[in-house]
């Protein structure tokens, strides 16, 4: 067992990219050979995420399942995987969204072998960030996360045409790539510095760790890592890419979007501009907070005005990512520890959104919110999945958006009240918006063209049960979570404490 555990997190990687390369050399005219074997190989990945999961001894804490290979001896770049408090729980959430990602694409008949080699290699690209303990491969991993939704969305999207108001898929690719490319300019900056200012020849991550920057280095290259990292977060006023991205996006890769890829840039904020740079942290946490109470306003206010579905949930994911910047921003253990929980959360909750918004959109070939009504009589369990999707965004108790949002809030009342009570005004307009959809879409009198609309397919439904299991059972029970999250979260915060 020693010996698996010190090979998983690396087959976790190399699984879905050996995958996605095997993929290319496949005839692409055996559609469902493709399909089942690329099932097959996620419920294997899917599986070993549980195994990281159940494996990781709280009690212990600090980086467990480490695997080291020598890369590049001369820069000092080491292939170094290794897992924590925080990155276990991101790494059970790629699995969930992966797998259930693989059967709502079950239906895509167009260049089938192409879309899942470009979905695995993506998929790889996001274990290898949440793995990585060396500040290089962190990064090559992270751009390969980027790199393949520009095809992904350009090739297999769709266009939002409301009248005088046209999106083109095309769009949506390039405006999500030129700002992420932008931001990834600005991380790469940031990293080539503490690098060279490390000053010890390694980018290693638990190396560099004990290395203490000066004051005015950390003060100015933080805000790299605080914009490069917010960028792919949907961080205001570096949003307006995520939105567009997620309209235009086919439903599995707006789930992986929504779900795992905006949880990149959060968790790169936290694992290395935080970590590394706590000094640096500590004096721009004020802008944080200001920006990602912003990000909870607006993107709610935005939400509301939306016509297309879509556009409601993109909005409501820079929302709630808003919420995830305000827990960072607070620097203490409940703000924080709330904060990685909402990133997962909200992965779950967001991926069952856009899954559901696929699945309408696939029956009725329509996401305009003032066409569709009364879509309950025929779509019942539809409805009852959107149902539970959208108390989890608006706080329910007993959903896990509620447990995520209630650390939040009291962590920032603790030294930014007037932000809390904003933050709380932005809770409270999403309840209306979601409320307001639902009643809306959903319930009312149906309209004659949707009398004769088919509910969920099994996979779909397979798909969305799972999404709405988790959100159940974190919400009703989130100990385990919350231990490892702590667990996780503690080193940083005491990095933070010493300088006080």
């Amino acid at each position: 067992m020693d010996t698996f555990d010190s090979y998983v997190l690396m087959a976790l990687v190399a699984l879905p990219f050996g995958w996605g390369v095997l993929l290319a050399f496949l005839p692409s005219k055996r559609l469902q050979h493709i399909k089942l074997t690329s099932l097959a190989v996620a419920v294997v990945v899917t599986a070993l995420t549980a195994y990281v999961f159940l494996a990781y001894n709280t009690a212990e804490a600090g980086y467990q399942l480490i695997r080291e290979i020598q890369w590049l001896d001369s820069l000092g770049v080491t292939f170094s995987l290794g897992v924590d408090g925080i990155s276990v729980p991101m790494i059970l959430l790629t699995g969930i969204v992966m797998f259930t990602g693989v059967l709502m694409s079950w239906k895509i008949e167009y260049r089938v072998k192409e879309f899942f080699v470009l979905f695995f290699l993506l998929v790889a690209g996001v274990f290898g960030v949440f793995v990585s303990l060396d500040l290089f491969f962190f990064f090559f991993f992270y751009e390969l996360a980027v790199m393949p939704m520009y095809l992904l969305i350009g090739v297999w999207g769709s266009s939002s045409d409301f009248g005088s108001f046209l999106r083109p898929k095309e769009y949506g690719a390039m405006k999500l790539m030129l700002y992420l490319v932008a931001g990834s300019i600005l991380v790469w900056v940031a990293l080539i510095a503490v690098f060279v200012e490390g000053g010890i020849g390694t980018f290693s991550l638990l190396e560099l760790e004990n290395v203490t920057f000066s004051e005015n280095f950390q003060r100015i290259f933080f805000p790299l890592f605080m914009i490069g990292f917010g960028i792919l977060a949907g961080l205001w006023p570096f949003h307006s890419w995520s939105p567009d991205g997620h309209v235009a996006a086919p439903t599995s890769v707006s789930m992986l979007h929504a779900g795992v890829l905006m949880k990149l840039g959060a968790y790169g904020i936290i694992r290395i501009g935080i970590d590394l740079l706590p000094q640096g942290a500590e004096d721009w946490m004020p802008v944080l907070i200001i920006l990602g109470t912003i990000n909870v306003v607006y993107g709610a206010v935005s939400a509301m005005g939306q016509r297309d579905l879509k556009y409601v949930i993109g909005y409501s994911s820079v929302s709630h990512m808003g919420y995830v910047f305000m827990g960072f921003a607070t620097l203490n253990s409940l703000g924080v520890s709330g904060a990685v929980l909402q990133m997962f959360s909200h992965g779950i909750m967001t991926a069952l959104l856009f899954a559901l918004v696929g699945v309408i959109y696939e029956r009725t070939h329509v996401r305009d919110i003032g066409v569709l009504e009364g879509l309950t009589k025929r779509m019942g369990l539809t409805a009852a999945f959107f149902a539970v999707a959208g108390l989890t965004s608006l706080g329910l108790p007993g959903f896990s958006g509620f447990v995520a949002e209630l650390m939040v809030f009291i962590g920032v009342f603790k030294d930014y009240p007037a932000l809390g009570m904003l933050g709380i005004i932005g809770a409270a307009i999403t309840a209306v918006y979601i409320l307001r959809l639902l009643a809306k879409v959903f319930f009312g009198p149906l309209d004659p063209r949707w009398e004769h609309l088919p509910d969920a397919t099994r996979l779909q439904g397979l798909s969305m049960g799972i999404l709405v299991v988790f959100l159940l059972v974190v919400g009703l029970y989130p100990k385990p979570w919350m231990d490892l999250i702590d667990s996780g979260v503690a080193p940083i915060l005491a990095r933070v404490v010493s300088l006080q």
